[in-house]
């Protein structure tokens, strides 16, 4: 399966559980802006920071969604690159492993802009 389709899927797991517990999903939301909107740092370091955690605590979806939030935010492969061997000098192998699903998930995104 694609990445893309993987975010898809993602997004539609994550309306359902919109619908089954509304109060903790809007209550997650108002975090996430309010993290996302506030503080000295800007949201392309913060979706940084949020992609190492991502690849060091094994979170696939997390990856993907941190991923393309980057690459919405102006992030270059480059950046990603060193973002990434942060990571896997944190997360040791299994870093490594994760790292890789970024990666790709970065490529294939980035393919599909064209």
């Amino acid at each position: 399966m694609s990445y893309k389709a993987k975010i898809d899927e993602m997004r539609n797991e994550l309306r359902v559980m919109g619908k089954s517990i509304p109060e903790t999903m809007s209550g997650f939301a108002t975090l996430s802006k309010a993290v996302k909107e506030n503080g000295p740092l800007d949201g392309k370091t913060k979706e940084f920071i949020a992609l190492g955690m991502a690849v060091v605590l094994r979170c696939e979806p997390c990856i993907m969604f941190h991923t393309e939030a980057l690459m919405k935010a102006g992030a270059t492969r480059e950046e990603l690159s060193d973002v990434l061997a942060m990571a896997i000098q944190m997360g040791g192998g299994p870093g490594v492993m994760y790292a890789g699903h970024a990666m790709a998930c970065w490529d294939e995104l980035a393919a599909a802009k064209g």
